[in-house]
């Protein structure tokens, strides 16, 4: 059964920019899909059209009937009296309900009505309160709140003093509650801890509606969807499998696109070198070659189906290095931090050496951003001491990006902060995609990635060998993920970073700091490594979190066997096969001429078709044997 189907889907915002063109596809009952693409391919827009919101231009979208469908990104608007409690208890209004009918019913029982009908309703309603879960609210309520990390006291406060992630965090629970039949997920784990964004995981594992997610959590996706939708310039690209799937499938799409393009494009350069010589020899006045000469000019232009495929180029800066000198990065001893009657961490003794890359994990709230702030020097601790190595220089990447000047363009912010030329600054600004009129924009005007994105640019510069990243992925597309990562993979000093996207910790750390319950576990290993130790026990008993995802890694691919006399005797072989293309097409020519003479001869034309379509195999023959022989050629040359 088909839960949503969207057809030829259409939506401009400017005219002549559609950024959706013809949208197709469907979600099926109980399927998991992922719908990917850059920031600003369509993606939210529709969701919106999805809930009702926006209306499209074109197309249709038709959601299966009796079907609930809940978005998280949507926070519904509650009375101001309203706690967080008072919330994600409207997830159980039709309980309610029943459960005070079946309360007025029980006491017009107790007054002596004694009408077969009222014990006959009584009795449904208590089935249906028992079948919906109306006896294990409260169960079902904290047990849900304990995964996405929602104390008692949050559910105590009202609903309008919360941040956005707060109620994000909410909301998802509401909708968890109110057992949703369509779940459509927008960035849901942006506002998620680990601890929480593995409850949801295991939570959608036996979720049994359908879910629709956009997401830039690699890890999340690999885990939980199991098929990609991909939008891209308003159309939909079809992947059978999880992120990593789609990771490799598209690679090879691109790779095997980009073959059948250089395919296509040496051989109608060699058709338009044999056109170009035909010519040359139809000027001697022969005019059967000329007509040859222009038809396979036409057939050059019908073989023009393939356009280049596209890929968006990587970025060609790297961090500024400075050499490191000494074993000493890093010296923690007896760090306190608390404010008020909260203790974050106490008596925290760590050092750190050249070389060593770090992932400091831990809950929301525990006190990572304040430890990195300590060791910037931007807060002071209760107590212990913290020293730096005499040769440290420090590259710092907060979680919140701030800009002293907002007002000036990215030209501007790169001239007075760099100290360089005006195009030294713009080819920086072009290497991490701010090309053409984005440069003159104001920094104010840029949404929190690209701000990312412009911090990390002017970091780029720094002579540094300790990096400090502080949730670098956060808010940021898939691509741009991969732009922050690419450069970190370049750079070769110390690294020291907060984050929970899993893949980026998994893909950098090679030591855990682990940050809970007022202490850090110190794990030296990958985050596989620490993943294993949990599991067995041996590191700080908490709940797994979980084994990492499948990877699908294509087989190697063997080299095929270089053939004997090296390219003279292919270039050799190539030249015959296109002059015997050359008369077989001549011959084609002549028999058009004779077809089209013999026009009223029904017995000699049926003659002449046969012998066509005899001489159309033999010239389909002699095109595959040219195109082996000119991709062996083009191979062999490397």
């Amino acid at each position: 059964m088909i839960d949503i189907s969207v057809s030829g889907l259409v939506k401009e915002f400017e005219v002549g920019k559609k950024i959706l063109d013809g949208l197709t596809f469907q979600v099926d009952s109980g399927e998991r899909v992922g719908l990917l693409g850059p920031n600003g391919c369509g993606k939210t827009t529709f969701l919106r059209i999805l809930t009702g919101e926006v209306h499209p231009d074109e197309g249709e979208i038709v959601v299966a009937p009796n079907k609930r469908m809940g978005l998280i990104s949507q926070i519904p608007v509650y009375p101001a009296h309203y706690t967080v409690e008072d919330v994600l208890d409207t997830a159980f209004e039709p309980l309610h309900k029943m459960e005070e009918e079946m309360s007025d019913l029980s006491r017009r029982m107790e007054a002596g009505e004694s009408d077969p009908a009222l014990l006959s309703r009584y009795d449904k309603l208590s089935a249906a309160f028992q079948a919906g879960g109306g006896y294990e609210t409260d169960t079902n309520k904290n047990k849900v709140c304990n995964g996405l990390s929602i104390p008692q006291d949050m559910r105590e406060r009202p609903f309008d003093m919360l941040s956005g992630g707060e109620k994000t965090r909410v909301n998802l629970a509401r909708l968890i509650l109110e057992d949703t039949d369509i779940l459509l997920l927008d960035e849901p784990t942006n506002h998620l801890d680990l601890r929480a964004t593995e409850w949801l995981e295991e939570y959608l594992e036996k979720f049994k509606g359908t879910v629709l997610a956009v997401s830039h959590d690699r890890w999340f996706l690999d885990k939980v969807v199991r098929r990609v939708v991909e939008i891209q310039e308003g159309k939909a690209e079809f992947y059978s499998g999880n992120y990593s799937f789609y990771a490799v499938e598209k690679e090879r799409r691109y790779e095997e696109k980009l073959k059948q393009y250089e395919k296509e494009q040496a051989k109608i350069q060699q058709l338009e070198k044999a056109a170009e010589q035909l010519r040359i020899w139809a000027y001697s006045g022969n005019d059967k070659i000329f007509k040859r000469a222009q038809s396979m000019e036409k057939r050059i232009e019908r073989m023009r189906t393939t356009d280049k495929p596209k890929k968006d180029r990587k970025m060609s800066v790297r961090f500024g290095e400075r050499e490191f000198r000494g074993d000493e990065v890093l010296s923690i001893k007896g760090l306190s931090k608390g404010f008020g009657a909260r203790t974050l961490f106490d008596h925290v003794d760590l050092e750190v050496e050249g070389g060593e890359r770090i992932a400091l994990l831990g809950d929301n709230g525990t006190g990572k951003s304040t430890l990195i702030k300590i060791i910037m020097g931007e807060e002071e601790p209760d107590a212990g001491k913290l020293r730096k190595g005499p040769t440290v220089k420090v590259g710092y990447l907060p979680q919140i990006i701030h800009f002293d000047h907002p007002e000036r363009t990215l030209v501007d912010t790169m001239l007075y902060d760099l100290d360089c030329t005006a195009q030294t600054a713009r080819n920086r600004l072009a290497s991490f995609k701010f090309r053409g009129e984005d440069v003159f924009k104001p920094v104010s005007a840029l949404s929190g990635g690209e701000q990312s994105r412009l911090r990390l640019c002017m970091l780029m510069d720094s002579k540094i060998n300790l990096l400090i990243l502080d949730e670098p992925t956060n808010h940021l597309d898939i691509q741009s993920r991969e732009w922050i990562e690419e450069a970190v993979e370049e750079y070769e000093g110390n690294l020291l970073f907060v984050s929970h996207d899993r893949y980026f910790i998994d893909r950098f750390a090679t030591r855990i700091w682990m940050l809970e319950g007022g202490k850090i576990t110190d794990f030296k290993g990958t985050y596989q490594e620490y993943l294993s130790a949990k599991e067995k026990g041996s590191a700080v008993g908490a709940a797994p979190l979980g084994g990492p995802p499948s990877k699908g890694v294509p087989p190697e691919k063997k080299d095929k066997p270089k053939r004997p006399g090296g390219t003279k005797n292919l270039e050799k072989e190539v030249n015959a096969a296109e002059r015997a293309v050359g008369v077989a097409e001549e011959r084609m020519y002549d028999l058009e001429q004779e077809i089209q003479e013999a026009s009223a001869d029904y017995l000699k034309l049926q003659e002449l078709y046969q012998q066509r379509e005899a001489l159309e195999d033999e010239l389909a023959h002699l095109y595959a044997n040219w195109e082996r022989l000119a991709a062996e050629l083009e191979e062999a040359r490397g």
